[in-house]
Order: C-alpha cells, then sequence, then structure tokens
C-alpha cells in the first residue's frame, strides 16, 4: 500500500489550515523596527486601511467589466450597481474563431482580499458547455481603480456553434465571499 492511499484514519494532520486573519494595520505595525520590512510592506500592502466607498461593506466593489476582441474594446458593461443587473438584458456578440479577452475594473476597500476568482459557466438550450475559472490574483486595498485581464480564448467557429449562448458570472476568493453575480447572453456569430 503506497503512502498516497486513504487507510481511513485521521487525515486531519495532513489538511491546510488557514492562519489566523490578520488586518492591514496589524501586518503593518508588526515588526515597526525593521526599516527595511517597513518599506516593504508599505509597498506590497499599502498605507493601511481605505475605504473606497463608505456605504458598501464588500472588500471588492466591480465597476466594469470590457468585452476586448483582437486587443481592442467592442462593449464595455457598468457593473457598479448589482441591483440593476437582475433584470437586465446584458447581451454581447462575438464573430466565429476571434480572439477575445474579458476585463475587470474594481475597488479593493477595507482589507486585502485574497485569491480573487472569476468563475463562469456556460449553457445553451439549457445544457452546461464550459465551466471556467480563473485565478484574478491577491490584491491589497488601494484608491485607484485595479484591473484583471482574462487569458485570451477562441470563440468556437462552425455552423453547429454559432448561437445564443447564457453565461453565469461569480467574482469570488478564497473565503467564498461573492461580490458580484449576473447573467450575460453570448451571440456567436457568422460576420
Amino acid at each position: 500500500m503506497s503512502d498516497h492511499e486513504n487507510t481511513g484514519e485521521n487525515t486531519s494532520e495532513y489538511q491546510y489550515k488557514q492562519p489566523p486573519q490578520k488586518s492591514i494595520d496589524e501586518l503593518l505595525n508588526a515588526d515597526k523596527e525593521d526599516e527595511s520590512l517597513k518599506v516593504y510592506k508599505a509597498k506590497l500592502l499599502g498605507q493601511g486601511t481605505v475605504i473606497v466607498d463608505e456605504k458598501n461593506p464588500l472588500r471588492v466593489i466591480v465597476r466594469s467589466v470590457e468585452l476586448l476582441i483582437n486587443g481592442k474594446t467592442a462593449q464595455s458593461f457598468d457593473l457598479s450597481d448589482p441591483a440593476k443587473l437582475v433584470n437586465s438584458d446584458l447581451s454581447v456578440s462575438i464573430k466565429e474563431g476571434s480572439n477575445y479577452r474579458l476585463s475587470f475594473a474594481f475597488h479593493v476597500q477595507r482589507e486585502i482580499t485574497s485569491g480573487l476568482h472569476y468563475k463562469h459557466k456556460v449553457k445553451r438550450s439549457g445544457i452546461t458547455v464550459e465551466n471556467e475559472k480563473y485565478m484574478m490574483g491577491s490584491y491589497a486595498p488601494k484608491l485607484e481603480i485595479q484591473e484583471y485581464k482574462s487569458p485570451n480564448e477562441e470563440a468556437p467557429s462552425g455552423m453547429m456553434h454559432r448561437g445564443k449562448y447564457k453565461v453565469y458570472s461569480k467574482i469570488t476568493d478564497d473565503d467564498n465571499n461573492v461580490y458580484l453575480d449576473w447573467q450575460w447572453t453570448l451571440h456567436i456569430t457568422k460576420e
């Protein structure tokens, strides 16, 4: 029996345990006497707690998403008001075989956001045809807008792939906080 097989024993000693979370201010104040570490942490973590929108308790505020086709902005959607997205009719058309990617603009406030992810499920006629998850990264709070661009993708081509797809998108983090959850329609066209 190999060392990696499940022997029915308690395997909790091998499971990763996340360290206790510390605030940015706690991290910045630790090791204050080490000047080089202080400079490094200020560069990495910023100057402390940043609040972009006092009324919004979320750490991540997604502002917009752009569809880039062959490197150029084809469409841009304002995602800053999630209430407006509930019954909206966001729709995108992409020519078959085109290279495209998504570009997200967002603010991070209050605390560090660890392991930000973009997930989407694509359905056609009620059947899931794609399920993707992209690691966006970890971000410190900043007053400036931060950006993430997904990897380049190629739109499917051929008569069988043309048509209407429903896309269910979500932005989450490693702590399973959901920052935005929305749906949109993708049309793959011949021209």
